[in-house]
């Protein structure tokens, strides 16, 4: 691919699940759509970080609430791994997958669609006129680029681009968390006892739980905006798992068990979102929202379902510009309840879709008619409020 200053129909800023959801979508709407990635891994910390375990498409009474690309990328999630032992049960409950095969399969889909995808591309500022963002300037390997689009989508996780285009933004901290692969010979032995080459795959979780509320009161919480404090801890985290390592390794071989691969990405869960026209917050579960465009069942409490409108994904202060993921409007526990994979696919598969349409119309995001969404959502068979019966719904 030559670098120079290219334009775009739609440029997607993250190739996380949100970008890859964003970029899909748009690039399947006929748009010129480019997926500009800082790593070479697509996929985000469900890949590179290491967090590979898809939350459930259903809800606690059994009804689907995601369906669209948050199913879809389940089904890739399994293409080319162990993924789920019962097609059947698919999204039912939380799957576990190999993060390479969930790549391998990423690649392939997006580039079915048309993506341009440009890895090992740093986006560094947005290109601003006035309050329109047009573009981005990016990092690469040859030199800087900029990269142009009538529609921005800001999938970074942590709005950057927004935050940058001067949106304003909410900050939040983090728990400690580690997960890493490990290979163990017991975990081996148990492979081939059931014939079972998923059971290689040895998850290893450290740090603070998210379930224990009370823990929250009095855990330390590390911030993510600037390179010292993802330098701390990125560190803090590994020297949790060196300790443990230690710890098993001072009663038995070190070939019995040891790290097999750490994550590639900072483990950071809340960092920064936008103020968006909308914001979801504490306690509005089960609520309806008119301008939803996407249901997700909560992970931590599936009987809670969320409708996700379409002014979280708006910056209250920018104009052509919508984010994705976990960086959307949603404050306190909501955003928590929206940060994992299946949530992102939802906002992704949305902004993707609004983005496209306001491409289509000549509008900034911002002045797109949530019903045009919808619409195209309704055809699809893909649910948006929880008032609609979702078993006579199509997956999409």
């Amino acid at each position: 691919m030559a670098v120079g200053d290219q334009e775009y129909d739609v440029l997607v800023c993250g190739g996380g699940i949100a970008g890859v959801a964003a970029a899909l979508e748009a690039a399947r709407a006929r748009q010129r759509t480019a997926l500009l990635e800082k790593t070479i891994l697509l996929g985000g910390l469900a890949t590179a970080g290491l967090i590979w375990a898809y939350p459930p498409l259903y809800d606690a009474d059994g009804a689907k609430v995601c369906a669209g690309l948050a199913e879809e990328l389940l089904q890739l999630a399994c293409r080319y791994g162990p993924g789920c032992s019962d097609p059947s049960r698919l999204g039912m409950d939380w799957t576990m997958f190999s993060p390479a095969a969930f790549i391998l399969a990423l690649d392939e889909v997006l580039l079915g669609a048309g993506v341009d995808i440009w890895l090992d591309t740093l986006v560094c500022q947005p290109v601003v006129e006035g309050d329109r963002v047009r573009g981005v300037e990016a990092e690469t390997k040859a030199g800087r680029v900029t990269l142009t689009a009538p529609v921005v989508i800001d999938a970074t996780g942590d709005a950057d681009i927004a935050y940058r285009s001067g949106a304003a933004c909410v900050e939040a901290g983090n728990l400690m968390a580690m997960w890493a692969l490990q290979a163990s010979l017991s975990r081996a032995r148990q492979a081939v006892e059931h014939q079972d080459g998923a059971q290689l795959m040895e998850m290893l979780t450290l740090g603070d739980s998210l379930l224990d509320r009370e823990a929250w009161k009095t855990a330390k919480t590390w911030t993510a905006l600037e390179a010292r404090g993802v330098t701390a801890f990125v560190l803090a985290g590994r020297r949790l798992l060196r300790e443990q390592v230690a710890r098993a390794q001072s009663s038995a071989p070190r070939s019995d068990q040891y790290p097999l691969v750490l994550p590639a990405l900072a483990q950071f869960r809340t960092t920064r979102r936008i103020v968006g026209r909308t914001t979801i917050a504490p306690g509005e579960h089960d609520r309806p929202r008119p301008d939803s465009i996407g249901l997700v069942a909560d992970w931590r409490a599936p009987q809670h379902v969320w409708e996700i409108p379409y002014g979280a994904l708006v910056p209250d202060q920018v104009r052509g510009l919508l984010v994705a993921g976990r960086c959307i409007a949603a404050e306190e526990d909501p955003w928590e309840a929206i940060r994992v994979i299946t949530p992102v696919a939802v906002t992704g598969q949305a902004a993707g879709l609004a983005a496209a349409l306001a491409v289509e119309r000549c509008l900034s995001p911002g002045d797109l008619p949530t019903e045009a969404i919808q619409s195209q959502l309704e055809a699809r068979g893909i649910p948006y409020h929880r008032s609609r019966p979702m078993d006579s719904l199509a997956s999409g």
